[in-house]
């Protein structure tokens, strides 16, 4: 038989991953889901065949039924008061798979009470935007005993992802901290993005010009997120794909890190601080792609490109 897998956590991550987990993964019984709004849960299931899916009312009933718990949150503090749900029941030999963006040294904490509660823990922190997630196209980073890790890998590369990065035997706060690392990256990206498209825009050259070499040279996210900048995705948009409280979580917890480790990440400071003034001027709605519009404002322009 089969594990009993329990997913937690709905999001812009989470139900793309979990659509994949009962598309793709080999389960014998419905996958159990959980959301603290609980409507994420209705969505998800009347989109996905019937019988695919069991919505319970709290983690203490999906925690009872699985064998393997997955947790998907969007911040520390959310990841530490679910864990703490989870374990108030006898988890013996259950795994639980943290795939949420944390600071390494929340991973660390929350896995030694993991593991003193006799489960077994697993950090697994994922790449990709939300629509990667959909496609079962995300890059997965998992640390971890290799015992672990070989019960976890059956649901990332071929069902949530495209790619692994396997640190079996390796701390887990390794996971984390290239987790971090990579997603400075994206907020690098989007901060080029936006100054090129200011001066291409105020130098006469016009942005169409660069955006087609950037199609050229930078396909994939690059162009994706020129895209969503030239459309006006990034001022439109009902709820972020990438939103601007989770982006400077993330850049705040990777200049945690480089304080610690002796380096200075300028690019992110200038990057957090247009995330700053993003969220000045548009509140916890905005998204990450919208540093283009701080960026413009910084440089005379209109919030909106149009």
């Amino acid at each position: 038989m089969a594990p009993r897998l329990f997913w937690i956590g709905l999001g812009n991550m989470g139900r793309g991953m979990s659509a994949n987990i009962v598309g793709k993964a080999n389960l014998d019984q419905p996958l159990l889901i959980y959301n603290r709004t609980k409507q994420r849960c209705i969505d998800l299931s009347e989109k996905l065949p019937a019988g695919k899916t069991e919505i319970v009312d709290s983690i203490a009933e999906g925690v009872s039924k699985a064998d393997i718990i997955f947790n998907i949150l969007s911040n520390d503090a959310v990841v530490e008061a679910s864990i703490a749900e989870i374990l108030k029941n006898d988890v013996k030999g259950k795994l639980i798979i943290e795939c949420s963006t944390i600071h390494p040294d929340t991973t660390e904490k929350i896995a030694q009470q993991v593991e003193a509660a006799g489960a077994q823990f697993v950090a697994a922190p994922v790449f990709g935007a939300p629509a990667m997630a959909d496609a079962g196209q995300l890059v997965g980073v998992l640390a971890g005993p290799k015992a672990s890790v070989d019960r976890a890998r059956p649901y990332f590369k071929g069902v949530t992802a495209k790619a692994e990065i396997n640190m079996s035997d390796e701390p887990y706060r390794k996971a984390l901290t290239l987790k971090l690392i990579g997603n400075t990256f994206v907020l690098n990206m989007v901060e080029q993005l936006a100054e090129g498209h200011v001066l291409a825009e105020k130098s006469g050259l016009g942005t169409d010009y660069l955006h087609q070499w950037i199609e050229g040279m930078f396909p994939g996210p690059y162009a994706a997120y020129s895209t969503r900048m030239l459309t006006g995705d990034y001022h439109r948009r009902e709820y972020p794909l990438f939103t601007v409280d989770l982006a400077r979580k993330d850049a705040g917890h990777a200049m945690s890190l480089a304080k610690e480790a002796g380096v200075r990440l300028h690019n992110v400071e200038t990057g957090d601080a247009h995330l700053a003034e993003l969220k000045a001027h548009v509140g916890e709605k905005g998204d990450i792609a919208g540093i283009y519009g701080a960026v413009r404002m910084e440089n005379g322009l209109p919030y909106e490109n149009e």
